[in-house]
């Protein structure tokens, strides 16, 4: 798990430039106009070999009353510092202190979190240091002169925080054994039911209120002889739709959880169909390299062979990019079926640990070979020298190549289709890598 910086602040002081110019992406929405940051909200970034993840909280939004902060707002802002290693508040300097500030820096201060006051839109920071004496004002430490839009500060400011921030919490992903199960999905899909019903107690609260489950919660069960470490995670929904309120942040937790987890089991609701949303949240689990099982819940209240058939179209339409995922139909309510989650979960942990012999994965690149299947450009022909298992959990491999360039997307699929026809990679992600080997060296390395 990587340390997280939270970018915070009032709407339209420049939050998601600053997280674009840091993340080196232009995902972030940028708009002259308050709270356009809506659907992705974090972000891989790496600073001189540090990596962490950035998360942009979009615009805190005061309410049209004299109270000038929801309840709400202030729970996002709250566990915003809460999840945080390390906080970059940002302002608007060409406006100067608003009242708004004011009301974030007073969150922030009761975090005690290490935080970076960014007075952002100073784009001549040399020139403009007289601007940032009325920030002092704010209370949370020595005022920064930047320019997101034009990167000037900012790599002095990732050299100070990248030295605040702690190692990856490799130690959260605990080794003691036991297999971790995080059950994921969109809020009020029947994560919390599913997880009473298999724990056979209300540990968890169950309501049709969606993102009941504010916090992961950790449970160790035992089944015979095998023990699984069980997740229940917060609700991953929408950016649009929580940018506002504390389900945004559950959103993180719910990304550490997945992160903590050797399978996850994604949880859809049958009587709303598998959404774009469903298969984002498959994404994550994938990128992040877990196994997967699909549980498509309150499958009993599909009318119909029709509606069940629908069903089953959209979900094999969404998961075209994980068509290696075990299903299976459950009622979380009922507890149809649930006992078999385990048979599944077994398995796909089995396959994400699996070690295929270097003889058998180059028995297959012979037989890939004479099947003649490759690609030419012109006057070079890709040729694939030798093949390798370089990783597990899930299983990556690499392929010693002439020209790795040669390499796209369709072909990597058709290695990856192969491959899943020869070895059982039934329910878990592979990582297939390309290197630029030549013959000589080749034959140097086999000696």
């Amino acid at each position: 798990m990587k340390p997280i910086v939270a970018v915070v602040g009032r709407p339209n002081v420049g939050k998601s430039t600053l997280v674009n110019r840091i993340a080196q992406t232009s995902d972030a929405i940028v708009h002259e106009s308050r709270g356009v940051t809506r659907d992705r909200s974090y972000y891989d970034a790496d600073w001189c070999g540090h990596e962490f993840t950035l998360v942009d909280t979009g615009g805190i939004e005061p309410m049209k009353s004299e109270d000038i902060f929801s309840a709400s707002i202030r729970d996002q802002a709250l566990a915003a510092a809460e999840e945080a290693d390390v906080i970059l508040f940002v302002v608007d300097g060409s406006v100067g202190v608003t009242e708004e500030d004011e009301s974030v820096a007073r969150m922030i201060k009761r975090a005690k979190k290490p935080t970076f006051l960014l007075v952002n839109k100073l784009d001549n920071p040399d020139r403009e240091q007289e601007r940032l004496w009325e920030f002092y004002s704010l209370g949370v430490g020595d005022p920064i002169a930047v320019s997101a839009l034009h990167g000037h500060g900012t790599g002095d400011l990732l050299d100070d925080v990248v030295a605040l921030l702690p190692e990856s919490y490799e130690d959260e992903k605990i080794d003691d054994g036991i297999l971790s199960v995080a059950i994921i999905g969109r809020p009020n899909a029947g994560k919390s039911s599913l997880f009473n019903k298999i724990l056979g107690s209300d540990r968890s609260i169950v309501s049709n209120v969606a993102g009941t489950t504010r916090d992961a919660i950790d449970t160790v069960i035992e089944r015979g002889d095998k023990k699984y470490r069980l997740v229940d995670t917060a609700g991953i929904r929408k950016k649009s739709t929580v940018y506002e309120n504390i389900e945004y942040y559950s959103m993180v937790r719910g990304l550490r959880a997945i992160d903590r987890a050797d399978v996850a089991l994604l949880v859809i609701d049958s009587s709303t169909g598998m959404t774009e949303q469903d298969q984002k949240v498959a994404n994550l689990a994938i990128e992040r390299g877990c196994a997967i099982v699909v549980l498509l819940n309150k499958w009993d209240l599909l009318p119909d062979d029709h509606a069940r058939e629908q069903m089953m179209e959209t979900v094999e339409r969404r998961m075209g990019m994980a068509k290696w995922a075990n299903y299976l139909r459950i009622s979380a309510l009922t507890g149809r079926s649930v006992e078999k989650i385990w048979a599944l979960v077994d398995s796909a942990a089995q396959n994400r640990s699996a070690r295929i012999s270097t003889s058998k994965l180059n028995q297959l690149l012979t037989d890939m070979r004479e099947f003649g299947h490759t690609i030419v450009d012109g006057r070079r022909r890709l040729r694939m020298h030798y093949v390798t298992q370089t990783g597990t959990n899930p299983p990556a491999f690499t392929f010693f190549v002439n020209h790795t360039d040669l390499i796209n997307d369709s072909y990597r699929r058709y290695i990856e289709n192969r491959m899943r026809a020869t070895f059982d990679f039934k329910g878990t992600p592979i990582r297939l890598r390309f290197r630029k080997k030549d013959q000589k060296e080749m034959g140097k390395e086999d000696k």
